[in-house]
């Protein structure tokens, strides 16, 4: 599995707990961050600290650049990709096929092998103009996103949170090439 974190930094915490998880679940866990993941430090921690724990976790370095997220392709490296969370900036880059960071190289590359890809939403922007990259990789095969809610209606009516507790069984669906239902949850 490969397990790729993108700079939604308010959840990269909730997004480390569910690594933690699905490491004791699966054998081999890689780990790929974006490039802003891995070099901004931000109100939420140090972009070092962060990638510490991400190579703790996995036992493994990190996959941050496009060099080294392309082999991931050729060598067939995974049996399924998760990007947790999923900014609508990387929404945007996957429902366009741009492949200039380590996570949508990675998305690109796991993809020519016909494997799925489990997306867990976080973006502020869900309900607005992410709305459509959210439509386009839902008509895409190989796509599969963990059942998402609204987290703030009233404060932030447009963003859209995953709820990681449902990541295992997203995977799990998404291997048998299905979606985990119901997708669209009730706000909390």
């Amino acid at each position: 599995m490969g397990f790729a974190l993108c700079g939604s930094f308010c959840t990269h915490s909730q997004a480390l707990d569910t690594l933690e998880e699905l490491t004791s679940l699966y054998q081999d866990v890689i780990p790929i961050a974006s490039e802003a993941s891995v070099e901004t430090d931000t109100r939420f921690g140090k972009a070092r600290d962060f990638v510490t724990e991400l190579e703790r976790l996995c036992g493994r370095k990190v996959i941050s650049s496009i060099q080294t997220a392309e082999p991931i392709g050729p060598q067939k490296l995974l049996d399924v990709l998760v990007i947790a969370p999923c900014t609508g900036n990387t929404l945007a880059k996957l429902a366009t096929g741009v492949a200039d960071s380590a996570v949508t190289m990675a998305a690109k590359a796991h993809l020519r092998n016909g494997r799925p890809v489990v997306v867990a939403i976080s973006t502020n922007d869900g309900l607005s103009t992410a709305a459509r990259n959210i439509g386009e990789l839902l008509c895409r095969k190989n796509y599969y996103f963990v059942p998402f809610r609204q987290d703030d209606p009233f404060g932030k009516p447009t963003s859209l949170i995953a709820d990681f507790s449902k990541l295992p069984a997203t995977i799990e669906e998404a291997l048998q090439g299905r979606q985990l239902q119901p997708l669209l949850l009730a706000a909390e």
